[in-house]
């Protein structure tokens, strides 16, 4: 069985689910890839299935009903990697704005050179961005600051959401206790991973904005963000950070 899936959490990318799913199978890295889509009423699923029939060792599809969040998705993308034994679990957006090559570079950030989690980062060497206003850079480069600041974390781009995990990390953290949905899911678990003492690295890539499909922003999930960081510092004074001996198995 391959050790390396990617997980795609989906809601409406029919404009980009066929070319994102090509691009990562024509990698040299022989990644699987698991889709997880919330209802998309653009028929994204549908094209996945289609596309099943043509990688059906590789692509995988879980179907949820309703817009439930970005984190839950990964959750439910964890659990079901986990469960079928993948050592390195991927998180990547569907728009292009993680570029696919990139991959490659974060799992030999894991595997080959002993990383925990390797994280695809904005701004581990000046600011890479592409295609962002002005007022979205700063609001971005300045939450990470500000994540830095209450958490003590010392990650440049905490709410990034191109990763790697090992699934000694994934098996360490109590997903079922993960609050967050939206941007603030990021920052949780590289917190709750720093503070199991995981080895973290940030390896710089160029983020690209999307160009096809909507933005899933909203001021809700950036509230819950901001509001997020200091709930997470002040639990983490009642919390215990010795991983279970039985979860590692």
């Amino acid at each position: 069985m391959n050790q390396s899936i990617v997980l795609i959490p989906t809601y409406n990318e029919i404009e980009n689910i066929e070319a994102i799913i090509r691009k990562v199978f024509s990698l040299a890295h022989p990644f699987h890839l698991l889709i997880i889509d919330d209802g998309s009423p653009d028929g994204t699923a549908l094209v996945v299935k289609k596309l099943m029939e043509e990688f059906p060792d590789r692509l995988n599809l879980e179907e949820r009903q309703g817009k439930l969040g970005l984190g839950t998705a990964y959750i439910h993308g964890f659990k079901w990697a986990l469960s079928r034994g993948y050592e390195y679990v991927f998180e990547m957006d569907a728009d292009f704005s993680h570029p696919p090559e990139d991959l490659v570079r974060l799992y030999q950030a894991c595997a080959v050179d002993g990383n925990d989690i390797a994280v695809g980062s904005r701004y581990i060497k000046g600011v890479n961005v592409v295609n962002w206003p002005i007022n979205r850079v700063l609001m971005s480069y300045f939450a990470g600051y500000y994540v830095r600041t209450v958490t003590g974390m010392p990650i440049m781009d905490p709410t990034a959401g191109f990763i790697c995990y090992t699934s000694k990390v994934l098996r360490t953290i109590d997903l079922d206790k993960i609050r967050f949905i939206g941007y603030a899911f990021q920052i949780e678990m590289k917190f709750n991973a720093w503070k199991f003492g995981f080895k973290i690295v940030e390896v710089p890539i160029i983020f690209t904005d999307r160009t096809l499909g909507a933005s899933k922003m909203s001021a809700g999930i950036f509230k819950e963000a901001i509001l997020g960081v200091i709930a997470l510092k002040i639990s983490s004074y009642f919390k215990r950070y010795i991983p279970d001996q039985k979860v590692l198995k």
